[in-house]
């Protein structure tokens, strides 16, 4: 009997002092299983049959469920799936933030699937042939994928030009054993019909032509890149792109018109990403000052801040971002509202803080970091300038627990990692967080938090110390928050 849910959607069972978890489990479900390996009290199993399922069970939409490494929820009900993510961003907050923050309800996708505007597919050389596919979780054994049903149906059709374009031009994919092929990985984004297709290669792109007259047959308008990494990296990206074709870079125009190219940060659902920056703005808004956006991308955030705020000014380390967020600023008549800075944030916030809360009197702060959250720099500048208002946008729970902890002051930097404190002051109140559905049928959850500077009208938040049952330890804690996906 499944008596319990884990942090990534699985069915957890406890017998002889031994939590055992079980992907692809529920709440209530009888099951068969099979243990694969033991870690001291811990086990990992695979369910072999499912005896009894929950009502909460649906039969999931992709032929690949529970082959590919991506969607771990498609065999629950979404209205469970929201739940779910409800539970475990508060959950985070408790274990790893020390803190016992009140969590909104998720808010729901307007699509369940056919959400997702990138596409980022391995191309390997497995077994004697080319594949195109996903990994398998946990792995780097691709599974062969056609068509994904959590994107549209244009990453189908870049899929199938690809795979046209291999057979014909006897293209090899990446061999991680030998660090050899030709072609490793195929990156797109499609944002209003607008494609941007990079293909990532160990040295160049062979007989380039050919793609190119594939994408033609089924792509009206579209970019092509070749993207350079001859490292031995799991990082999928080099540094350096190079315009095959087409424009390179395109303007969307929405409440804000706005630029995006191979580069630029975009989030993955667009009409997700409509409602998190809509409510972000609202919360962000100062009665008097400026805004800054951290880890800013193409700048449309910090644009829709301009609009409404005294002066909005973005911070993004990518130079190509920082030119499309320039282009929007002068695109949207912002010129003189916006500023945005090509840099890391740990280098450029220790200054600009301190300066603008001297210049207009007061500052607030948006964060959207990558999910390995922020620098400790970044921590002990708004501490330490005693920032008004912190926005915080994250896409992982344990990253996001960890720095609002150390924002609030329930946790603390000491020799041996991040420690919990016992007692403390509070320097902000967490006074909204909510989880928002950017990625449907997926273990991942977006979260926008509002941090308010503590005074005495402010109501502390629940505390709850201690290493309860099933509990993760600080070190356990602090590795999960480093993860990148």
């Amino acid at each position: 009997m499944i008596s319990a849910v884990g942090a990534n959607g699985e069915g957890l069972v406890k017998e002889e002092g031994c939590v055992i978890f079980l992907p692809f489990a529920f709440l209530g479900e009888k099951v068969r299983y099979k243990i694969l390996q033991v870690k001291k009290n811990i086990a990992f199993g695979k369910v072999l049959e499912v005896l009894v399922p929950a009502n909460e069970r649906v039969k999931p939409v992709c032929p690949l469920f529970t082959k590919c490494g991506g969607c771990r929820l498609q065999h629950l009900k979404y209205s469970e799936q929201l739940k779910l993510k409800r539970a475990v961003v508060a959950d985070c907050f408790k274990k790893i933030g020390n803190l016992g923050v009140d969590v909104a309800p998720t808010v729901a996708a307007d699509g369940e699937y056919g959400y997702r505007n990138k596409l980022q597919i391995p191309v390997v050389w497995q077994n004697g042939e080319t594949i195109i596919g996903f990994y398998a979780e946990n792995s780097h054994r691709a599974i062969r994928t056609e068509q994904c049903p959590i994107h549209g149906e244009w990453a189908a059709k870049v899929i199938a030009a690809f795979g046209e374009y291999i057979a014909e031009c006897g293209v090899r994919g990446y061999d991680e054993e030998n660090h050899a092929g030709d072609l490793r990985h195929i990156v797109a984004r499609c944002v209003e019909g607008k494609l941007i297709v990079t293909a990532v290669v160990m040295k160049t792109l062979p007989r380039s032509e050919a793609l190119i007259e594939r994408l033609k047959a089924r792509f009206p308008q579209f970019s092509l890149y070749e993207n350079r990494n001859d490292k031995q990296t799991n990082v999928v990206c080099g540094e350096h792109y190079t315009l095959l074709y087409g424009a390179g870079r395109y303007a969307v125009k929405d409440d804000i018109e706005y630029e995006f190219g191979a580069e630029s940060f975009l989030q993955v659902n667009t009409e997700m990403s409509r409602k998190l920056y809509k409510k972000a703005v609202e919360l962000a808004l100062p009665e008097k000052g400026a805004v800054i956006d951290a880890f800013s991308g193409a700048g449309l955030m910090t644009a829709m801040l301009a609009k409404k705020a005294e002066k909005a000014y973005g911070v993004e380390i990518v130079r190509e971002a920082v030119d499309c967020a320039d282009a929007l600023a002068r695109r949207n008549g912002l010129a003189g509202k916006m500023e945005n800075i090509c840099g890391r944030c740990e280098d450029v916030l220790p200054s600009l803080v301190p300066e603008l809360k001297k210049q207009y009197g007061g500052v607030t702060v948006v964060l959207d970091p990558p999910r390995k959250g922020v620098d400790h720099r970044v921590i002990e500048t708004l501490v330490g300038a005693g920032v008004e208002r912190i926005v915080y946008i994250s896409c992982n729970p344990a990253t996001l627990a960890r720095d609002v902890g150390l924002l609030v002051g329930s946790l603390e930097t000491a020799e041996s990692g991040i420690v919990r404190k016992e007692s403390f002051t509070a320097r902000y109140a967490v006074t909204y967080a909510r989880p928002f559905d950017m990625f449907p049928q997926t273990k991942h959850v977006e979260t926008l938090v509002l941090l308010s500077k503590k005074s005495d009208g402010h109501i502390n938040a629940d505390i709850e110390f201690g290493e309860g049952e099933g509990q993760l330890s600080l070190k356990e804690a602090e590795q999960k928050a480093e993860q990148v996906n």
